[in-house]
């Protein structure tokens, strides 16, 4: 299967108590169709110290339902769904519904 959306990629969040915010996507987790999208789904983790690391409560992204999130539109900003387009020398890209645009250049 094809991905839709992939690390790098700017997304907005469709729903939940994040709904409206944008940002980059760290990862993808595919086996568990989930996403991790920089400074939205913050969470605070108790860690201990350890001889590398400092203890104490750190703030940290955790994974958002892929479902719960669109890829933005590179015209506007605004969320697209994806569709895919094979282009006349072979390559097959992602391109956004709303605007028509090539999202892989």
């Amino acid at each position: 299967m094809a991905a839709r959306v992939k690390k790098g990629d700017r997304v907005v969040v469709t729903t939940g108590r994040d709904k409206g915010k944008s940002g980059e996507v760290l990862g993808v987790l595919p086996k568990e169709g989930r996403v991790l999208v920089q400074g939205v789904n913050l969470v605070k983790r108790h860690t201990r110290p350890s001889q590398t690391q400092q203890g104490g409560i750190i703030e940290r992204e955790a994974p958002l339902d892929l479902s719960n999130v669109m890829l933005a539109d590179p015209k506007t900003g605004e969320p697209t769904r994806v569709g895919f387009k094979v282009l006349d020398d072979g390559r097959k890209v992602r391109v956004a519904k709303r605007s028509g645009e090539v999202i892989d250049a």
